[in-house]
C-alpha cells in the first residue's frame, strides 16, 4: 500500500476562500499557542509542542512555516532548520544536535528538516552505512515515544506535491533573481533519484508512524491548501491533547478582554 499514491493531489482552495480558512485557523492556533504558553487561561503552563516539516524539495515546507508561526508573537516559538551535519556533529550520535532545540513547558518549536533525514537523504546518498540508517527507525520512534510521555505534542508533517508541480516550481524559481538562490546542483540531481526517495519514503511513514507521533502527509500542489491543512492539523493536535489530558481548550477563566 503506498501512502503517497493514495494523496489527492487535486485538493485546492480559491485565493479568497483560503485566505478566510487561513485567517480563521491562525486566529484559533493563536488562542491555543498563549494558552499553552500561560499567557491566557489559568496560567498554567501547558505541554510542550514541536512541529516536524519534512518533504519534496520546493513542497513548500517555507511557506507554511511562515503561515503557522506569522500571526504568533516570536518570543513564544522557535523556529530551527537542519542542513547537513557539521564536521563536529557528526562526531556525535545523529539525533544529538536536535536536543537543545526541542521545547519546554510552555514551549513551541518547529523543525524544518529533521531528524528524519537519516532515513531520506543520507540512506538515498549513501552517508550513513546501512546498518546506520535501519537502526534508525526504531531509535527515532524511541525518541518520539520518550518526549511524547514526557507530554510534548509531537504533529509531524510530509509535504507531498507530483514531480511535474516539483519540476514547474523549479523552473519558476530558477527564473526569479529572487528567488534562484533556493535551488541548487542538489535539487536537479535529487529529481533524478525520485525513485530512490519515494521508496525511502514510503518506508520512512510506514515504520515511523505510531501512537505517540503519527505522520500528516499533505497535499502540497496548491499552496494555499496546504497552509490551511497545515495550520488547521496544528490545531487539531493541540486540542485533541489537551482534551486528552483534561485541559479545557477554552477555559472560562480567561483573562479579562482575551474573550
Amino acid at each position: 500500500m503506498s501512502r503517497l499514491a493514495d494523496v489527492d493531489l487535486s485538493l485546492s482552495l480559491p485565493k479568497k476562500e483560503g485566505k478566510k480558512q487561513l485567517e480563521a485557523a491562525q486566529q484559533r492556533l493563536v488562542h491555543l499557542r498563549l494558552l499553552l504558553g500561560g499567557q491566557i487561561g489559568p496560567g498554567q503552563l501547558g505541554p510542550p509542542l514541536c512541529v516536524l516539516f519534512e518533504g519534496w524539495d520546493a513542497s513548500g515546507k517555507g511557506g507554511a512555516i511562515q503561515r503557522l508561526v506569522g500571526e504568533l508573537d516570536p518570543r513564544h516559538v522557535r523556529v530551527a532548520q537542519f542542513a547537513a551535519p557539521t564536521p563536529d556533529e557528526k562526531r556525535h550520535h545523529f539525533l544529538w544536535r536536535f536536543w537543545p532545540v526541542l521545547p519546554g513547558w510552555g514551549g513551541m518549536a518547529v523543525l524544518d528538516r529533521t531528524w528524519y533525514g537519516r532515513v531520506l537523504v543520507e540512506r538515498v546518498e549513501g552517508f550513513a552505512a546501512d546498518d546506520a540508517w535501519q537502526r534508525a527507525y526504531s531509535e527515532i520512534v524511541d525518541l518520539e515515544t520518550t518526549l511524547a510521555a514526557e507530554g510534548t505534542i509531537l504533529v509531524k508533517f510530509w509535504m507531498h506535491l507530483s514531480p511535474e508541480e516539483q519540476l514547474r516550481r523549479f523552473e519558476s524559481r530558477r527564473a526569479n533573481p529572487y528567488k534562484a538562490w533556493k535551488l541548487t546542483e542538489e535539487d536537479w540531481r535529487n529529481r533524478e533519484k525520485r525513485d530512490a526517495y519515494e521508496a525511502a519514503v514510503e518506508e520512512m511513514l510506514d515504520r515511523t508512524d505510531h501512537p505517540a507521533g503519527p505522520w500528516h502527509v499533505i497535499a502540497a500542489e496548491d499552496k494555499r491548501w496546504a497552509r490551511v491543512a497545515v495550520v488547521r492539523t496544528v490545531v487539531e493536535a493541540i486540542e485533541a491533547a489537551l482534551e486528552a489530558r483534561g485541559i479545557d481548550p477554552d477555559p472560562p477563566s480567561l483573562l479579562p478582554g482575551e474573550r
